[in-house]
């Protein structure tokens, strides 16, 4: 900042005038004054404060403005109104988990029904293998009547059954745990976990008496 004085006399410029805050440097012929000479331009190291002509007064500090945001930092706007704005109900909610269970039901049965047709084809291509004797002790009229018996109870399986009482006691509880935890469906990992176990037993017990 720089202030031109016009001085009249010597001593007119007074050192007090001058805050503590501010660093005044004077010209080289500061001390060479007369009447009518204009003092060169005086640097003034200050933090926004002016002197008046006769110096008897300084004016107050300007102070800054500060500009504050209007929404955190942290937090989008554009999130907020998003989130305020779903029409994502629990009940909703409830419908997806429970369709991603039927799904997952149904896509273990189609497993089920997979390794049922790869049991009957090992069982054909094992009794085509064997030697029949002509003692007639395996005839080809008993092999084709095993194979038709083993058809009838594949198509028997495929046909829409109610699930067993403990597969569906298992998928009852996980539907009712994801309704009381709804915002934290994680919490009821052990009646996934149970569910799944129940469905592998089903299987199981599927597999062993298509093959026996």
């Amino acid at each position: 900042m720089s202030l031109r004085h016009s001085v009249r006399r010597p001593g007119t410029l007074k050192p007090e005038a001058l805050t503590d805050r501010c660093s005044v440097t004077l010209p080289n012929n500061a001390g060479n004054f007369q009447e009518g000479y204009h003092e060169p331009a005086l640097n003034i190291g200050c933090t926004a404060i002016a002197l008046d002509t006769m110096g008897s007064s300084e004016s107050k500090p300007i102070s800054a403005h500060v500009w504050k945001a209007s929404a955190p930092n942290s937090l989008s706007q554009d999130l907020v109104d998003s989130l305020q704005s779903s029409n994502e109900t629990d009940a909703s909610r409830t419908k997806i988990y429970e369709l991603q269970i039927q799904a997952r039901v149904a896509e273990e049965l189609k497993k089920l029904q997979q390794q049922e047709a790869e049991a009957l084809k090992i069982a054909h291509d094992k009794l085509n293998s064997v030697e029949f004797k002509e003692d007639g002790s395996l005839s080809q009229h008993t092999v084709n009547k095993e194979i038709e018996a083993m058809r009838k109870r594949l198509e028997e399986r495929k046909q829409v059954r109610p699930l067993p009482e403990a597969v569906e006691g298992a998928r009852n509880e996980v539907i009712r745990c994801l309704r009381e935890h709804d915002r934290r469906p994680l919490d009821c990992w052990k009646e996934v976990e149970n569910f799944k176990a129940e469905v592998k037993k089903l299987e199981k017990s599927w597999v062993e008496k298509v093959v026996s």
